[in-house]
């Protein structure tokens, strides 16, 4: 499909969006001429800023591609884990790309593209203590993200820990880095991200609560963004862009089903 397929030919109304009022999003974005996707630059190594205080990150190299082939200037919107959906819902963003794990609770009130990556959701801990169950948790201070997966999984497993919630991943890391909790409810990339600024103790995975696919979020009803993403996703799953991207920050390859 050329690059220009996306926005030529015909763009149908799809069907009715999160909030009405809204214009078609595909229609929007070809008048506009110009892609938002929102993107979480607290979340290293999926979006962050580099020393020339310039967003990098997995997550940002994907908006970039996507933005590149379908030939339109990227605008960022800035959001935090707590904020994703209210930012996509109110039209702030054409499209959320941040480390979104798709989950029940979420696809309830937004829509997902196929997914492009995996994160799993963990109890990390300092080497040297013993954490066989979420027993061990009891009575600990739990540092997560406020909103995310994470926080989720760990308030309805690791009851009794001791819960300090973070508005993004890159104060978590601090918190961590600076001993303030005793353990986290993150993913494997945010602890990575802390071991590699000397905390007191490095942190290493636990417990493995849960692992999710993550996708690109889209309001309810954007059937014809909806398609052009899931193409886009799987071409450049097939083609190895997307997991060269994902090689590059995160140190692995996909798994091998996602990239048959």
């Amino acid at each position: 499909m050329k690059r220009r397929t996306f926005l030529a030919g015909g763009l149908a109304a799809a069907s009715t969006l999160a909030m009405p009022a809204l214009a078609d999003t595909l229609d929007t974005i070809k008048s506009r001429k110009k892609l938002l996707v929102a993107l979480d630059l607290g979340s290293p190594p999926f979006g962050m800023t580099d020393s020339a205080m310039q967003p990098t990150g997995s997550d940002v190299e994907t908006a970039r591609l996507l933005a590149a082939e379908w030939e339109l200037p990227l605008e960022i919107v800035q959001v935090t884990s707590p904020n994703r959906v209210p930012f996509l819902l109110t039209g702030k963003a054409d499209m959320v790309i941040a480390s979104f794990s798709v989950n029940e609770e979420r696809q309830k009130v937004i829509d997902f593209s196929d997914p492009y990556g995996v994160i799993q959701a963990v109890i990390a801990g300092p080497k040297g203590r013993e954490v066989k169950d979420y027993a061990a948790v009891v009575g600990k201070r739990l540092g997560t993200t406020r909103g995310s997966t994470n926080d989720k999984e760990a308030t309805t497993r690791a009851q009794g820990a001791q819960m300090v919630r973070y508005d993004d991943d890159a104060t978590l890391i601090t918190a961590m880095v600076s001993g303030q909790v005793d353990m986290v409810a993150t993913s494997p990339q945010v602890m990575n991200t802390a071991n590699s600024r000397k905390p007191p103790e490095p942190f290493e995975t636990k417990i493995v609560m849960r692992t999710f696919p993550y996708a690109i979020g889209l309001r309810k009803g954007e059937t014809k963004l909806q398609t052009a993403l899931n193409e886009w996703v799987r071409k450049n799953l097939r083609n190895g862009q997307l997991n060269a991207i994902y090689k590059k920050y995160h140190g692995s390859d996909l798994p091998a089903e996602m990239l048959a």
